[in-house]
């Protein structure tokens, strides 16, 4: 499975613990490989156990050793997990029995306890999606395991002690999976986190062992002992490395504002206001017009003797004024909730690293009060790339994210999904599937929304679009070839296409009182390298739409202005969350700077001066009718909260609701008198979306629309098509109707879809292995036309990433790679066109040729240091090929670089550094290259110093410098 770098490998970690006993759990990830993978299962476990029993990681003994068998997966209303997986799950538990048997070691089996009536009653189930447990599946497995082991019924639950063990596994889970592994064992240790995260894993390690000593009094004794945590030592200072930006109050920050005349901003609330309002991440609106927000103040991450403490708050502006008078805190236990979305119904999807859960209300108090964990595993090697951007996709899926560092693998009733360094994921709430997709190696990317055909807009890359083919297969090995380079399990990096870091959020105006310019265009949050609100253009290009920047809304001089999401309210006034924190990141400063603010967070309003605010749509308490009718609103988010709200009421159980039919009967039946009547194609995708959110597939409709006029629905409508049941000719045909339309964005969306519509590694499905090879080639063959036509950037990449898809890649036709290869040819790079001086400056005989580039998504140079003779004329080549702009300076000898780096920090409050490129004005900088942008190259002529000696380099992208830097030595 994918591991953090150099975390350390199981037997590491057993000595490290000094393990004595161990109960190994094997056997539910490989039993996706069914009856044809059972010989090489066997010879797995027979390796590993001959391993196992071969180590003393006490220092003394070989450790006792019981394998446990995976429990049964069971029959939900949403899955047939039990029907699909359980002969396979039966096949393993007697393949590790057998293999128990042969080794000598113990057995526990919890497969036949826990297979007894898989079919699950409507009022009792044990998991949550047919096989992740659910608290009374927890309390069943334990039983049966405890059953397996000890050969005697488990005695009744001592409540205090089980707290302790709880208790000192939760401790032990801060220690074995903390958060910003990258900056402990990855490639930032050594210039971060190392030695801040040294003291805190001693500590841990000291808490859990106080722990075990309390559950073993508190059993010999009979009495409940608390853990005694007295010899847990205060934590080392931290050394401030560099300044901080300054704090402001809320009228003197808006007061640093630079706001565009026509626009006028106010504070919706702040810290000064609600205290609750601690250091906001993310907002949602709900179907009241309420604004939900979510805080963390345990960020970057959990430190010894800390609990969760993060919120959800709720924000209402009851007496309509544009400003909240009212907060209420729904939840106050989470643990870093990086994003969330609500789901209708009152409860909310959440990122708790390395959880996705589920956070309901149910008894109905307006607190939260019940945690379920949907999915777990994800990564959580840095805690501001872990799971972020939730919204629903306009065809009901829940979108989320995880970005560069990050190694996942997680368990679903389909069969294991693993992603390396990044992957988009969809979940689809109805069938409780998971699908990964679009993984690429990325920064840091915030900010998601969709245009009125449902195109994805990102930040990085910006037509996400065009990254939706499912992930290739995890493990492999690096593989060059066709034009780029393919990481284990990703696809290859966006060359060549818009992509940003350094954004937080972006949405389309649709409102009439903005202004007319504004109309169809966005408006999007930057917190680096200038904080401020930008407002881009939206344009259809021949294979993509492309963002262009046009103005600033507000611009700030106070960097310690943080926004980090933004969105349109009911009304169409534009919100901004503002982190605010005179310390940005945790990569450019200590993770325990005691600077970090955790008391202030800020939501501005911004509206055009003078407007007359539209009026709220009525959501919550609106008919049927009225809901279908907001699905022809010009406004995106108007449309989102009304399909949110009809999935949201099919759920309903019908005894709420005043109808003889369930109220699921009644949408489709809706739905379908609807869309009878709509003839706008815009509104009949809103009717796809719903068809596909209710896994109804319309295949009329369908059909219909992906043979539109319009070429832009026609690329939209094989979205749903992805996920529709289509009997394989139909399938087939359309797909061949795709793949040879005159439109790229049709033949994009078409190579896509084909990723998707068979099972594989990362859209698993049951019956996978029942997918013929020659059903997979019958694929590939219909969508064979887009290798031979003209295809733009983004359409090329999109062909590569889907025939490189683990549901495509192994059957490819014999002459698919050389097509690709053809596809892929990188155009010839532009001759540089020299001056008559630089080309005599070449020609010189002694000339140094140095060549540096940056390594994309790492803020890193590809060369640290570089020696040249004193006097020695040098051509330095500096290339970037990252999708964020880089510049190279070279200082004076044994100039200390953080004077140059803080003095670049400080440009970003001015509006015109960008012109400057971010250059401070400083005698001490004898070369600089410009600010380049993605694939951009500028070469740097000079004669070395005459004085040997050490002489810095650095890049002064504001931030940059504390990692991108360098020497070049003169000798």
């Amino acid at each position: 499975m994918p591991r953090p770098d150099n975390f350390g490998d199981l037997d590491q970690h057993l000595t490290y613990f000094q393990a004595d006993v161990i109960i190994a759990a094997y056997g539910f990830n490989e039993s996706f490989a069914g009856i044809e993978g059972l010989p090489t299962f066997k010879e797995r476990l027979d390796t590993f156990l001959t391993h196992l029993k071969s180590q003393t990681y006490n220092g003394k003994t070989a450790p006792r050793i019981v394998l446990l068998s995976p429990a049964a997966n069971e029959d939900i209303a949403q899955v047939k997990a039990g029907t699909a997986n359980n002969a396979n799950l039966s096949l393993y538990t007697a393949a590790l029995a057998e293999g128990a048997a042969k080794h000598k070691i113990g057995f526990a089996d919890v497969f036949e306890p826990t297979k007894i009536n898989i079919v699950a009653s409507r009022r009792i189930t044990r998991t949550s999606d047919g096989h992740q447990h659910n608290a009374h599946g927890h309390l069943r497995f334990s039983n049966a395991a405890f059953k397996s082991l000890f050969q005697k019924d488990p005695s009744v639950i001592n409540e205090d002690l089980r707290k302790l063990v709880v208790d000192k596994a939760s401790q032990f889970f801060y220690r074995y999976r903390p958060l910003n592994t990258f900056y402990y064992t990855g490639g930032r240790n050594k210039s971060y986190g190392y030695l801040d995260f040294l003291p805190a894993m001693r500590n841990f390690d000291l808490m859990v062992e106080n722990r075990d000593k309390a559950i073993h009094t508190t059993v010999a004794s009979g009495k409940l002992t608390q853990p005694d945590d007295s010899n847990v030592p205060k934590l080392d200072d931290v050394l401030l490395s560099r300044g901080a930006n300054k704090f402001l109050s809320v009228a003197d920050e808006k007061a640093a504002f630079k706001v565009d005349p026509r626009f006028e901003v106010n504070c919706f609330a702040s810290e000064e206001d609600f205290p609750e309002m601690a250091c906001p991440i993310q907002m949602r609106w709900d179907e009241r017009g309420r604004l939900w927000v979510s805080t963390s103040v345990t960020y970057p991450h959990i430190y010894p003797g800390q609990k969760p403490c993060d919120k959800i708050i709720i924000l209402e502006d009851t007496d309509q004024d544009g400003k909240a008078d009212k907060c209420t805190t729904w939840a106050d236990d989470l643990h870093i909730p990086l994003s969330f979305v609500l789901d209708g119904n009152g409860g909310v999807y959440c990122s708790e690293e390395p959880h996705l859960t589920h956070l309901s209300d149910v008894d109905g108090d307006g607190k939260m009060d019940t945690r379920e964990i949907v999915f777990t595993g994800f990564g959580c090697e840095d805690s501001h790339h872990a799971l972020h951007d939730f919204t629903w996709t306009p065809g009901g899926d829940l979108l989320f994210r995880e970005s560069i560092f990050h190694n996942t693998q997680t368990e679903t009733a389909y069969g294991p999904l693993r992603a390396k360094n990044s992957s988009w994921f969809l979940y689809h709430p109805s069938t409780k599937k998971l699908t990964a997709f679009g993984s690429y190696p990325n920064t840091n990317p915030w900010g998601v929304t969709f245009d009125p055909w449902g195109n994805h807009v990102a930040s990085h890359p910006v037509f996400a679009s065009t990254f939706h083919a499912t992930n290739p297969a995890y493990p492999r090995a690096p593989k060059s070839g066709n034009g780029f380079t393919q990481e284990a399990g990703q696809h290859p990096p966006a060359k060549g296409m818009q992509a940003y870091s350094g954004t937080c959020g972006h949405d389309f105006v649709s409102h009439d009182f903005w202004p007319k310019e504004m109309q169809g265009g966005f408006i999007k949050a930057r917190y680096k390298a200038t904080n401020k609100i930008e407002f881009h253009t939206w344009t259809e290009n021949e294979d993509h739409f492309a963002e262009k920047f046009q103005f600033d809304l507000i611009f700030s001089t106070n960097l310690s202005f943080i926004p980090v999401d933004l969105r349109f309210g009911p009304q169409g006034a534009c919100y901004v969350c503002d982190w605010y924190n005179p310390v940005k990141g945790h990569a450019q400063y200590s993770l325990r700077d005691p600077r970090r603010d955790r008391k202030a967070g800020r939501i501005w309003r911004i509206v055009p001066k003078g407007a007359k605010l539209a009026e709220a749509p009525k959501i919550a308490g609106a008919s049927i009718s009225q809901l279908f009718d907001h699905l022809k609103s010009p406004h995106y988010r108007t449309r989102y909260w009304a399909k949110r709200e009809l999935r949201a009421r099919a759920n309903i159980p019908s005894f709420h609701f005043d109808s003889v039919m369930p109220p699921r009967d009644v949408i489709l039946k809706t739905l379908s008198e609807w869309t009878a009547k709509q003839t706008n194609p815009l509104h009949l995708l809103e009717a796809l979306w719903l068809h596909q959110a209710f896994d109804q597939t319309n295949l009329e409709l369908l059909e219909r629309l992906i043979r539109s006029d319009d070429h832009l629905v026609a690329a939209s409508a094989f979205g749903p098509l992805r996920f529709a049941k289509t009997p394989p000719v139909i399938l087939k045909e359309l797909l061949r109707y795709g793949a040879s339309h005159p439109s790229q964005h049709v033949r994009r969306e078409t190579v896509l879809c084909a990723s998707y519509v068979l099972s594989s590694q990362s859209n698993p499905s049951p019956g996978a292995i029942d997918i013929t090879s020659r059903r997979r080639q019958a694929i590939i063959r219909v969508i064979y036309p887009t290798l031979d036509q003209p295809a733009g950037t983004h359409l090329a990449y999109a062909i590569r990433t889907s025939f490189n898809s683990t549901a495509l890649k192994s059957h490819w036709l014999p002459d698919t790679k050389e097509k690709l290869a053809r596809l892929s040819s990188v155009k010839k790079a532009v001759v540089e066109k020299l001056t008559k001086d630089e080309k005599k400056f070449d020609r010189q005989k002694n000339l140094a040729t140095i060549k540096i580039g940056t390594i994309p998504e790492r803020l890193l140079f590809t060369k640290d240091k570089f020696t040249v003779k004193a006097g020695q004329p040098v051509k330095l080549v500096f290339s970037n090929p990252d999708a964020t702009e880089h510049n190279l300076l070279i200082l004076a000898k044994d100039t200390p670089i953080e004077e140059i780096g803080e003095k670049s920090n400080l440009m970003a409050a001015d509006p015109q550094a960008a012109k400057k490129q971010f250059i401070p004005d400083d005698k001490r900088i004898l070369h600089a290259s410009k600010m380049l942008k993605v694939g951009q190259t500028q070469t740097l002529r000079f004669k070395a110093p005459s004085q040997p000696g050490t002489y810095p380099f650095l890049c002064t992208f504001p931030g940059h410098w504390t990692i991108m830097k360098g020497e070049m030595i003169v000798k």
